[in-house]
């Protein structure tokens, strides 16, 4: 049995070399990322840590129709960095065009740096919060599949025309294995098996990013895999809730689709909401540095689930106080909190590096990742819709791969 085991692990970790040996090169944007960073303040810093959703600044949530004010107190007054949308709201191109115009133009043209926002979206089997876009089968149907070359081009089109809505991050895709059958989204995987779910993963990640990954085109967007690591496998089956995993099946089982996007050079990841074996993994230090950042050798950006460093001290009660939970999240290893409501996150963080509590250098790591990615997706040279894509939006070329999605993913 110790046999066994050892020759397991040593075949994980020369996997993971493998897949490591994959990452995207050193980034020709490291020096303009240094020289942005030496000019920024703490707040400035801390605001680029923080993601708020979209709904904050939304007056009608039919049309998108935006308060603007909302909006400048909080890219102007409080520096945030990111924002997400939500579910139920879904725009045509045209409403989406207007919104991450009003946004960029606030963020690129009123701010004292002129730092772009990065927008982020759940487009998880197409680009499914824009009205007509091309809308594939779940994750589960296109492992039926069996058919690599059509997941990555599925991963092509969603990339398209997400970018076409003008977002240039992808929350997907999810590589959590389907093994608990009582889980309530089952669906949102690549199913049970870590080699089906690895290949299926990878190919998506290529297909979003470009292969060789060439994230500053047009058609192309970050991809963010998620949720790392272990979200999918909960003791009761309920969403959100504790798992038990063994160190063993945890590198067997879960870890091989997370090192096969590494590999792959995903550009973000985040992290599982609950907890494996009774430590949260948004306060793992294992998890999201040795794991992740070490092992795996992952450098890019990690963002935290909805209100999940919040719920280290609502939820889990690992954390007496908000701040403690906000130190606990940020120093285990998260860089960008999706908080989403409120600005007591960036508040109380600078206040704990203030008080030395953290440390700014650990700032700097967080921030430098996320304006990293910035440059990367061109958003400093262009962070506007490109109108032009419209044109082959949901095209007959694309709504012919998602039948034969569809057809593909029939099985009996």
């Amino acid at each position: 049995m110790k046999m066994r085991l050892a020759a397991l692990l040593a075949s994980v970790a020369v996997i993971s070399l493998v897949f490591a040996s994959g990452l995207q090169a050193k980034s020709p944007n490291v020096a303009k990322v240094d020289s942005l960073l030496r000019k920024m303040t703490l707040e400035e810093k801390v605001g680029q840590m923080t993601q708020l959703t979209l709904g904050v600044f939304t007056k009608n949530p039919a049309t998108g129709e935006l308060d603007l004010d909302k909006l400048r107190d909080a890219i102007v007054g409080h520096h945030i960095g990111s924002i997400l949308n939500i579910a139920g709201q879904a725009f045509t191109l045209e409403q989406w065009h207007r919104i991450i115009t009003q946004i960029q133009d606030i963020a690129t043209k009123e701010t004292r740096l002129g730092i772009p926002i990065l927008y982020g979206i759940d487009a998880v089997h197409g680009a499914n919060y824009t009205l007509g876009a091309t809308v594939f089968p779940q994750n589960l149907g296109m492992a039926s599949t069996w058919n690599e070359k059509l997941m990555r081009k599925t991963g092509e089109i969603t990339a398209f025309e997400v970018r076409a809505s003008g977002i240039p991050w992808d929350f997907a895709p999810v590589l959590g294995l389907g093994r608990q059958p009582l889980w309530s989204r089952l669906f949102e995987t690549f199913g049970e098996d870590p080699y089906l779910a690895s290949r299926m993963g990878a190919e998506y990640v290529k297909g979003l990013q470009g292969d060789p990954a060439d994230l500053s085109s047009p058609v192309h967007v970050a991809a963010c895999m998620k949720h790392y690591i272990g979200y999918s496998f909960p003791l009761t089956g309920k969403d959100r809730t504790p798992a038990w995993i063994p160190e063993r099946m945890l590198r067997e089982y879960f870890l091989p689709p997370f090192a096969a996007a590494v590999g792959s050079g995903v550009a973000t990841a985040m992290v599982n909401s609950s907890e494996i074996n009774g430590i949260p993994v948004h306060s793992d230090s294992w998890l999201l540095g040795d794991l992740l950042r070490k092992e795996l050798g992952f450098r890019g950006l990690v963002v935290s689930d909805w209100n999940d460093i919040n719920n280290l001290y609502k939820r889990e009660h690992i954390a007496e106080t908000q701040g403690e939970a906000v130190k606990r999240g940020v120093k285990a290893g998260v860089d960008m909190s999706m908080v989403p409501f409120s600005y007591d996150f960036a508040d109380i963080l600078v206040d704990l590096v203030k008080e030395g509590e953290v440390p700014e250098a650990r700032i700097d790591e967080s921030v430098r990742r996320i304006l990293q990615l910035k440059f990367d997706l061109g958003l400093f040279e262009n962070p506007y819709p490109d109108k032009k894509l419209a044109n082959r939006f949901a095209c007959d070329d694309f709504q012919r791969t998602n039948l034969q999605a569809a057809r593909e993913s029939i099985i009996l």
